[in-house]
């Protein structure tokens, strides 16, 4: 299988197991994600999940050039990939947080699929790069439309119309990484993160990324006024009564994520 799925203790972890070629995507590898994600959009046990590739070299590289459709640039832009490449750059129905665990290389689509992630943690060794412009392509399944929304605007150009690429640390000053480890202790990095987010309510962990997903491109004042039906849910669940009760009891709370 190209792609490795497992879910223990409420956690998902999804690998792209193709590290013979740097975690490149083909077309299956494309449609396998697709599976998997909408398998954890369905399984309200699933609390976070951790994204990453096979092996120390890469993170993923992006499309797989030999192994693609091969289809024109124009052919391929004109296909309908709603969710963004991976299945999860611009994808917008998944509320479980989601931890990329970049341990290498994360170049154009790879790249694209941090980018869809909500917390980044990587190695000391991991690259990030557009460098679609190269090769007279373009970073159509995402990084265009998010790298300029997430970092500074110069930098975002920077990186885009020069293919550069940069090293973790310069990734974190941009703020494209939430936090540098070596490698070593890149795992228990990832678990660290992945404590803190258990340790939350999983339906107001629902409802934040939902808020934030489904809002930005709205003011703060029109954000405010949704009544988006993970916050609602979260507001009426028993674990918003149980959180404050074992605040008040000084005990760890019990979530139930209902």
């Amino acid at each position: 299988m190209p792609v490795h799925f497992d879910v223990r203790d409420h956690v998902a972890t999804v690998t792209i197991d193709r590290p013979e070629v740097l975690n490149a995507v083909d077309a299956k590898t494309e449609r396998a994600l697709g599976v998997i994600w909408d398998a954890i959009e369905a399984d309200r046990d699933i609390r976070a999940v951790v994204l990453t590739g096979a092996g120390d070299r890469a993170f993923c590289t992006g499309a797989d050039m030999k192994g693609g459709s091969g289809a024109s640039g124009l052919e391929y832009w004109a296909m309908a990939r709603p969710n963004g490449f991976g299945g999860i750059a611009l994808r917008q129905t998944l509320d479980v947080p989601v931890i990329a665990r970049v341990n290498g290389h994360a170049a154009g689509g790879g790249f694209e699929m941090v980018l869809g992630c909500d917390i980044v943690i990587a190695a000391e060794e991991a690259t990030f790069s557009l460098p679609e412009a190269r090769v007279g392509r373009l970073p159509l399944d995402g990084g265009m439309t998010l790298l300029q929304r997430q970092i500074p605007f110069r930098a975002a150009m920077g990186l885009m119309l020069t293919g550069r690429r940069i090293k973790a640390p310069e990734a974190l000053s941009l703020g494209i990484v939430n936090e540098v480890a070596p490698r070593a202790d890149l795992d228990a990095a990832v678990a660290r993160w992945l404590a803190d987010i258990l340790a939350c309510a999983p339906l107001s962990v629902r409802a934040i990324k939902q808020v934030v997903r489904r809002t930005a491109h709205m003011t703060a004042l029109e954000a405010q006024a949704q009544r988006l039906p993970a916050l609602v849910e979260a507001l009426q669940s028993e674990d918003s009564t149980e959180g404050v009760r074992a605040f008040v009891e000084k005990r760890k709370p019990e979530w139930k994520g209902r």
